[in-house]
This record gives C-alpha cells, sequence and structure tokens, in this order.
C-alpha cells in the first residue's frame, strides 16, 4: 500500500510549518521571523482561494507586505544597537480600534454576502480586519498584539473547522499555546524597561 499526499494537503503542511517558525522566531524577537511569514502567506494565498476564504486570501498579501515592513523596521532597530522596545496603547487607541474592525468586517462582510459565494463571510471579514491590526502591532511592537491575535485565532480555529482546514486549524491551536508564551516573554521585556 502507498501513502500519498495530495499536493493540496502537502501545501497545507508546509504553509502552517512556515506559519509556526515566523511565530516562534516573533516571539524570541527574531527579525528572520519575517521570512518565514513570506513563505507561510503565500502558500495561504492559495489555500484560502481554493477554501473560499477570500477575506483571507486577500489577507495574506497584506501579511506579505506588513512582512516586508516589519523587517524593516525590526531591522532598523537592530542596526541602531537599540534594544527591543515593547510598547502599549492606551484604552482609547483599543475601543477606536476595535470599532474600527467591527466596521469594517461589517461593510466587508455585507459586500461579500451579495457580490460572491463566500463562506462565513462576516467571521472571514472580522478575523481578517483583525488579524490586519494585529499584524500591524507586531510590526511595531505593541504589547497588546498577543491578546488581538488570541481572539482572531479562537474564532479562526472554529473558520477553519467549517471548510475542512484541519491541519490549519490544529496550527491556530498551537498559535493559541505560543501566543500565551509570547505574551509573556514581551510583558516581561516590558517590565525589565520598566524597572
Amino acid at each position: 500500500m502507498t501513502f500519498s499526499l495530495s499536493s493540496a494537503v502537502l501545501m497545507e503542511i508546509f504553509a502552517v510549518l512556515f506559519a509556526i517558525i515566523y511565530l516562534l522566531l516573533a516571539v524570541k524577537q527574531d527579525v528572520r521571523c519575517w521570512y518565514a511569514a513570506i513563505l507561510s502567506s503565500s502558500l495561504y494565498f492559495f489555500i484560502m482561494l481554493s477554501a473560499k476564504l477570500y477575506m483571507e486570501a486577500y489577507l495574506q498579501i497584506f501579511y506579505i507586505l506588513m512582512a516586508v515592513y516589519g523587517w524593516l523596521q525590526w531591522n532598523k532597530v537592530n542596526g541602531n544597537k537599540t534594544k527591543f522596545i515593547v510598547r502599549t496603547w492606551s484604552i482609547k487607541q483599543h475601543v477606536i480600534v476595535i470599532s474600527m474592525i467591527l466596521i469594517f468586517a461589517y461593510i466587508s462582510g455585507n459586500l461579500l454576502n451579495i457580490y460572491t459565494k463566500a463562506a462565513l463571510p462576516f467571521i472571514d471579514a472580522f478575523t481578517t480586519w483583525g488579524a490586519i491590526v494585529a499584524t500591524y502591532m507586531v510590526a511595531k511592537k505593541l504589547l497588546e498584539n498577543w491578546i488581538y491575535w488570541f481572539v482572531i485565532d479562537s474564532i479562526s480555529i472554529l473558520l477553519f473547522l467549517s471548510r475542512e482546514l484541519y491541519l490549519t486549524s490544529i496550527l491556530f491551536f498551537v498559535y493559541l499555546i505560543i501566543i500565551y508564551l509570547g505574551y509573556r516573554s514581551w510583558t516581561k521585556i516590558k517590565n525589565e524597561m520598566n524597572g
């Protein structure tokens, strides 16, 4: 008996591996995390298109652009030999940003519902807009990015399960564990800066 993986499953396996490498390196503040992000997002673009998760598919293009931006931002800090600085936002900034995520998700979800045959358009739109904000927060080294990711990834697990993307669902469960570790690591850095 021979075992063969379909090209779609193989692509998902590689996308998952590069995604895990990205997050583990991001927790360690290793600038090479952005290379893994580009590889994973490139693969996930095609995976999400085939799953009819259109917002998630085009989110991958944003991830690639943000990976370049993050790489430039983190290299600038490394080039100046500046210590890794963890920042935070005020409650007011969070209220504004979360409100914008909800508004954009509602508008995008309606547009997807009207003009496409997208699967779960409102959830797809919500996780996409939340991920856009959280990715920006990682590039800017904002501590709260980990909290945003925890919420987004928890919802994403259900989204991907509904589309039978089982490996990706497992990836996002693993993300929840790494997110917790990332939050602890970055909180420790922030406390050391303030202490």
